[in-house]
């Protein structure tokens, strides 16, 4: 019997992993994971004191292969036990990645396959090398389909993901400028993402494709897929409403057809929207069940999410942004007839060497056209105060002080900058 065989039989009476020392579930297997500034194997014995059943050590001196299990690589094996896992479920695997709009495309996903079947899907963002390993572990036996978020930052991570996961369908939402520090350039991330649809490609499965995204279509080739988009040819093709500033989608896919109203903002929710219809229209949900499942989905987290204050009425975009998304959000703002649309712009993230140039597109971006407030946040930004008349502030806090001192009423907010510039501290004060 291999170690992981060994570890698997102990997983099997207990159904909990803990990888946090500070938060161990008892009756937990603890996996000593290490970092750039932790090592997990300094607090196995930590561990089984605290009531974890087990521990996967890569220090071989503490291991008696009863309780304590050595592996050189705690993670490797944390990959390999999910696979293993994966394998005994026997369960169809639905993988999605892409730039942006991954989260709410998998959770309206989820909402639609629920109308029908019991779904199990990644939580929150657990989408990397290790939470991609938990979403799988934490599916169990009364699971008939699975969807797992894969996210990357650098190369080869994707393709790692889904030798964990084997999905048998897969999905990217789009491919845009993000993480460009680690991938090196767009080019470098168009590659990455395309290792899910080669994965699929190789080991014959099925392929939902945006046939309106052209990158996307070059990436697929000749390969076959269930398409949508807006073009009539598509397996499923729908159009774009907008109800209240709300995303709705007139739908059809040969003879079945729907209207599914959203309660996301923007216009590029619909390729979202339209990929969790189309897989609900493939795995036979009926057209109203659809519709349903679209409309009662909330968004969460501080994505597209639309909230009227006593003063103000937001719209919070801001758990993430790159110059895709940030383009897109501006633009669909912009188009809404409201005379007293205002931006709060906080710093894009991750850019590497091209950032200095991606904030100034943005500035030019806005320029032309006429918001009634604009305020920018992050010291990205701030580089460019003394070339445009707006108003900067290097940080978040900062912009709450003036903001208190002089508020904001009656105003139109579209909010949007990368969760590390935490814009949710201001929201309180709008």
């Amino acid at each position: 019997m291999t170690t992981t065989e060994k570890i698997y039989q102990i997983f099997k009476s207990c159904r909990k992993i803990s990888t946090d020392s500070r938060v161990l579930q008892p009756g937990s297997i603890f996996f000593a994971l290490k970092g750039e500034n932790f090592d997990g194997n300094d607090y196995v014995k930590h561990a089984i004191y605290n009531g974890c059943i087990a521990s996967v050590t890569s220090k071989e001196s503490i291991a008696d292969d009863k309780k304590i299990f050595y592996v050189p690589d705690t993670l490797k094996e944390l990959q390999n036990l999910a696979n293993y896992h994966r394998r005994q479920l026997k369960i169809p695997i639905i993988a999605i990645t892409g730039t942006n709009g991954k989260t709410t495309t998998k959770e309206l996903i989820a909402s639609v396959l629920a109308q029908k079947t019991r779904v199990s899907y990644t939580g929150g963002n657990k989408n990397n090398h290790i939470g991609v390993p938990l979403t799988l572990l934490s599916m169990n036996q009364t699971v008939d389909i699975g969807i797992v978020e894969m996210g990357a930052n650098h190369p080869g991570e994707i393709k790692t993901l889904c030798n964990v996961a084997e999905p048998d369908y897969g999905l990217i939402t789009n491919i845009g400028k993000a993480h460009l520090e680690g991938f090196g350039s767009f080019e470098g991330i168009t590659k990455s993402k395309a290792e899910l649809y080669n994965y699929i490609k190789k080991n014959n499965g099925v392929i939902f494709n945006n046939i309106d995204n052209q990158i996307l279509n070059k990436i697929l080739g000749r390969y076959g897929s269930i398409s949508y988009g807006s073009n009539d040819n598509a397996f499923c093709f729908g159009e774009y409403n907008e109800i209240a500033y709300q995303a709705a989608v007139k739908w059809q896919s040969d003879n079945i057809s729907g209207f599914a109203k959203s309660n996301l903002i923007g216009k590029y929710n619909f390729e979202n929207i339209l990929a969790a219809i189309t897989i609900g229209v493939y795995f036979n949900v009926p057209a109203s069940a659809i519709d349903n499942a679209i409309s009662c989905y909330f968004p969460r987290n501080n994505r597209s999410q639309l909230v009227k204050t006593s003063r103000n009425t937001l719209i919070l975009d801001f758990y993430n942004a790159n110059p895709t998304s940030m383009n897109a959000a501006i633009d669909h703002f912009y188009s809404i007839n409201d005379k007293n649309k205002s931006l709060i712009l906080g710093d894009m993230l991750e850019l590497g060497e091209d950032s200095d140039n991606e904030h100034k597109n943005i500035l030019e971006l806005i320029q032309n056209k006429s918001f009634k407030k604009i305020f920018l946040i992050g010291s990205n930004f701030y580089k460019f105060h003394n070339d445009y008349e707006y108003s900067f502030f290097k940080s978040v806090e900062e912009f709450a002080d003036y903001i208190v001192k002089h508020p904001e009423i009656g105003k139109f907010f579209l909010i949007k900058g990368s969760r590390g510039i935490k814009l949710e501290k201001c929201t309180d004060y709008l």
